[in-house]
């Protein structure tokens, strides 16, 4: 049984008429005849009676027309379903982020993405990179901000830089000034409010710490962005973070930036390598490399 032999069914059925129907659906009428002979030899019985000229539904006939009407219905929703989807009508990403991308880069974007596509679902996972490499591995994500380089092993993912940004330092107004810069080899002594294990930040600046040939003294480690920050607020010691996450702390907050070479980290775009993200991620994503 064809689609387009319940199609031409259905329109003799309405139409009571051979070549009327032919019409309604474009097709010559010998064309249609046949493919409905063909219909009714498949299903072992005749769907119309044509005595005398007259065009009317057998039994078999009236069974089938409920049913064929149903499939062409479902057939013509799931056609617009596509269709909306393909024209960003409908859809969902499911996004992961670090939480200061989260922040500091993401609201922004993704407000202005929600005024353009407000039938996308967006759905939001806010981890450290070595977990978004993960879920993305999986297939729990469709699209994921990571810091670079990534993690090794990591699994075949594609990566196309997005920022370069720079990191401060952040205190406590309450707490002493550290001058206008402040060097790597400065934090031996400090106290340091330390990210969990696992965080990019927290991996970065021990690593840096590590070069000046000092261990990091931790006043409180284990949290994510929005905990760290508020330690520092509260006068528990100094954090290292991104730029654009002070900027965006308010004046609760002192910002140091830290003196040449100073550190950097690289924001990246990443999805799996093997399956091409959906549309509306895709669209999402020309929208960050554009932003």
């Amino acid at each position: 049984m064809q689609f387009q032999q319940l199609q031409y069914f259905v329109a003799v059925s309405e139409t009571r008429h051979f070549t009327r129907a032919a019409e309604r659906v474009h097709v010559a009428q010998p064309s249609l005849s046949q493919q409905i002979r063909a219909l009714e030899k498949e299903l072992g019985a005749e769907l119309f009676s044509r005595a005398r000229g007259n065009i009317a539904l057998t039994d078999a006939g009236e069974a089938l027309l409920p049913l064929a009407r149903r499939i062409l219905a479902d057939a013509d929703t799931a056609r617009i379903e596509v269709q909306e989807l393909a024209q960003l009508r409908r859809g969902r990403i499911r996004l992961g982020a670090t939480p200061s991308v989260c922040t500091g880069l993401l609201p922004e974007v993704l407000r202005a993405f929600r005024d353009r596509h407000p039938g996308i679902q967006l759905l939001v996972e806010e981890s450290g990179s070595h977990d978004l490499v993960r879920e993305l591995a999986r297939g729990a994500l469709d699209l994921a901000l990571v810091v670079l380089p990534l993690p090794s092993p990591s699994p075949a993912l594609t990566t196309v830089e997005l920022l370069r940004e720079d990191l401060v330092v952040v205190s406590s107004p309450r707490e002493r000034g550290l001058g206008r810069r402040v060097r790597i080899a400065d934090l031996q002594g400090e106290r340091l409010v330390m990210f969990r294990h696992g965080y990019d930040l927290r991996e970065l600046t021990v690593a840096a710490c590590r070069a000046e040939g000092f261990e990091p003294e931790f006043a409180v480690e284990g949290g994510e962005m929005d905990a760290v920050l508020g330690f520092v607020r509260a006068g528990l010691g100094l954090a290292v973070v991104p730029r654009m996450v002070a900027e965006r702390s308010g004046a609760d907050l002192r910002m140091t930036p830290l003196a040449g070479p100073g550190l950097h980290r690289t924001i990246a775009l990443a999805h799996r390598s093997d399956v091409a993200p959906p549309r509306a991620a895709r669209e999402l994503q020309r929208m960050l490399l554009d932003r």
